[in-house]
Parts: C-alpha cells; structure tokens; sequence
C-alpha cells in the first residue's frame, strides 16, 4: 500500500496537463495513473478540479541568515514560499554574516538554518576577490555554483569582482557562476530624491548590456557555465542570443517584478518599489516576455531580497538611501499566473519558467516535474480564484512589499514536501547539495 494518491482533473506533467492520479510512497512519487485508476493507499485526496502543480523551484532566495535575521531568516523565508507553492530554495551566499565564502561560513549557515526549514534548502556559494583558494573546497562541500557581483552588493562583507577577478574564480573550479551584471562605470550615484525617475536613470540598460559583455566573455574565454541574475535590461537579449548560437554556456533569469510591473506606474517615494537592475517600463517588459517565450530567457524566480522597513527610508520616500530589494517568494505563483493568463499561456508554461527549467539550472533531476522518481513535492492551486493581497497575511518577516492591494489570480491551497503537507508547525525541510 502507498502512502498518499492526489487525484486531480489538472495535472501538469512534463507532457502537459491531463487527469491523472499521482501516487507517492517514502517521499517519492511511484506512479502518475489514470484519473480514476484504482490505487491502495493510506490516503486518498481527490482535488477535482483543483489544479495539481509540481512544487516550484527557486534558484534566487536571500535568507540572510544568520547575521541579519532581523531583514529574514530560514523560518520565515521557508514557510513563506510552502505557502507561495515553493518546495525547494537556493539560499543566496550574501546578507548572512558571515557570508558564504569558504566552508567554515557553509558550515555556520547550515547550523543556523538545522530544524527551522519548512521546505528544502540548498546553497550558493559566493566569489569575492582574493577567494579563489576557497572555491573548490566549497564546491566540493555541495554548494550549487557561485555568486559575483560586477557592481556594489550593498553590503561591504561582499565586495564586487573585475574581469580578471571573475576569470581567476572561474579558472580555479569548473562550476556554475551566477552573476549580477551591472557595470560600474555606466552607474552613476543616484539623487536624494524621492522621484521613481531619478533612481531608473542612475541604473540604465547599458550597465547591464556591458556587465552581460563582460561575464559572456569571461565564460567564453574560461570553458564556463555562465548564468546571469535578474535581468531587467530587454538591450541585452541579443547579446546573450548571439553568445549561445557561438557556443557560450550562458543562460539567464527574470523575476516577476521585471515582467508585471511598469516604471511609468511606480508613485514617487514608493521605495517598495526599489531593486537593482530596476524595474522597466512595460515596453522592456514586453521584450522580456517574448524572451522567455522563445526560451532564450530561461526561469523566472524571486530575488526575494528583504529588509527591515526603516532600510526602505519610507519616512522619506528616498530612492537613493533606500535598500534595494524586493520580497516576493509567497507571491512569485500568483503573479506570475495573473500575468501570463492575461498573455495567453498556459500553467504548463509556468510550470516550465518557475519549476523544471530551475530545477534543472541547479542539476536537481527529481525536483520541479510530477514524474515517477521525482520527490513529491505537489501544490494544489486554484487557477481561477482571486485575493487580494495583504501584506501582513505574508509569512516573510517584514511586511513590506510593492504588491499590496493589488488584485491577483491564483491560491495556493495545499503544498506537499516529499509526500507530507507543509503545515508550518512542523519544519522538515532537508538540505541539499550539488549532485555530482
């Protein structure tokens, strides 16, 4: 007898949607039957209509712990994206102090995060200057690529790579870089002020076309998996095209903030709004969608990047002094449906950007698809239903967020982790490592 069958009329398999029975024992999924196959289990969920989604994968979470729990930590974070339909995150290596630079921070990270997670936790790496030594030993512990900045992160702990720092890192272990691509000298220092405008114009798209120049070259030239973070800048599609056709192993992410919303709508001194690259206005935003349509954009994940509220400066309204981030690891799901339902497709294209193709960025085989093999990791949601979101109902610990009161498509009623309901009492999320 299995432990766990959930029947539902809207399956999203990796052939598409269709009626099946799911059947799960010891965590991993056995069977995917017929609708109404006969299927001894101890338990029997029948969803209808109720849409059956693999749990999502995001490959972009900043935890910030420990260091900096008062900004997040692994409870909240955790319970926040069982609720918003995640079942696997990949914590970012900066924020937390200390940040994940060799293995003793590994180390620390992984005590702080044991028996706090409510869903599964793995970890990037980061490459700083003068950290090249320490990679392969982080590696070799697990960690699913490394993370560098080209710009300034925010916070000194994390300070940004050139070039030749970028190619020193790459040079010392055959790993996945992940890279946030804005270039320096094309930034300039924004103004005390609270007009939306002033910020976009200190950030334009050619710090993030020269930043993609930069990482497409260094990949090329080191042999290298190049990713590049949330891509804002529509400019640099044709680039990262042309580096793929000549055989550069670069890909890229969006996030859902990039593709919904639309700087000409943002008000002045609403620095909930805040993050960097920028948000666009609805033209690149357009752009962005075709690119994630074509596949040349390959996943859509979260950047959940919070903070306290007084680092939003949202006394003043100051785009420049405020801390760029955006928390949306419980929302990613229903924006993202409310968006691209709108544009004509499909769940099973969801599924696709915020599921499989982040899963498989990560080399994670049995996460993010409803496949005999896969962990049972399930979502039940209601594609049709709309809410309205309340920033105090989030799980994440501030409730600052740009999607207060708007209007959304889509609610997540049961998340499964390997086979068990996430119920938010009961942390039995696992560690992950890198697959070899």
């Amino acid at each position: 007898m299995a432990d766990l069958v959930v029947r539902s009329r809207r399956v999203t398999t990796p052939d598409g949607e269709r009626a099946a029975a799911v059947v799960v024992d010891g965590g991993t999924i056995v069977a995917v039957l017929p609708y109404d196959a006969v299927a001894e289990a101890a338990e029997d969920v029948d969803l209808g209509d109720t849409a059956l989604l693999p749990g999502l994968v995001d490959t972009h979470v900043h935890v910030n712990e420990p260091g900096r729990t008062e900004w997040e930590g692994f409870a909240t974070a955790t319970r926040a994206a069982a609720a918003g339909g995640v079942t696997t995150i990949i914590d970012m290596p900066l924020n937390s102090l200390p940040p994940t630079v060799d293995t003793e921070a590994l180390t620390i990270k992984r005590a702080a995060a044991a028996g706090q997670c409510h869903v599964d936790v793995g970890f990037w790496g980061g490459a700083i200057p003068g950290n090249a030594g320490d990679l392969p030993g982080l590696h070799a512990a697990g960690v699913f690529g490394f993370k560098s900045f080209l710009a300034d992160s925010g916070v000194p702990e994390f300070p940004p790579v050139d070039a030749t720092q970028l190619a020193e890192a790459m040079n010392a272990v055959d790993a996945l870089f992940v890279i946030h691509a804005e270039d320096p000298d094309h930034l300039r220092e924004a103004a005390s002020s609270p007009a939306y405008a002033d910020f976009l114009s200190s950030r334009p798209q050619d710090a993030e076309h020269a930043a993609v120049a930069t990482a497409v070259e260094v990949a090329r030239a080191a042999g290298r998996r190049a990713h590049i973070l949330h891509l804002s800048a529509a400019s640099a599609l044709p680039l990262i095209a042309r580096a793929r056709a000549e055989g550069v192993r670069v890909t890229a992410e969006t996030c859902p903030h990039y593709l919904t919303l639309d700087a000409a709508a943002i008000p002045d001194g609403a620095t909930e709004f805040k993050c960097c690259p920028p948000i666009r206005d609805s033209a690149n935003a357009d752009r962005l969608w075709e690119a994630l349509a074509d596949g040349l954009i390959t996943c859509v994940v979260s950047d959940h990047s919070p903070c306290t509220p007084d680092l939003k400066r949202q006394d003043t309204g100051d785009f420049a002094a405020a801390w760029g981030g955006i928390a949306s690891v419980q929302l990613g799901l229903p924006v993202i449906w409310t968006a691209a339902a709108g544009r004509g497709h499909t769940l099973a294209d969801v599924v696709t950007w915020m599921a499989r193709r982040p899963a498989d960025l990560v080399g994670l085989r049995n996460k993010g698809r409803i496949a005999v093999g896969a962990d049972a990791d399930l979502v039940a949601f209601e594609p049709d239903e709309e809410f309205v979101v309340d920033a105090h109902a989030l799980h994440h610990r501030n409730p600052v967020t740009p999607y207060a009161g708007k209007v959304l498509r889509g609610v997540v009623r049961t998340t499964w982790l390997r086979g068990g309901v996430v119920t938010g009492d009961d942390p039995r999320g696992t560690f992950l490592a890198r697959e070899i």
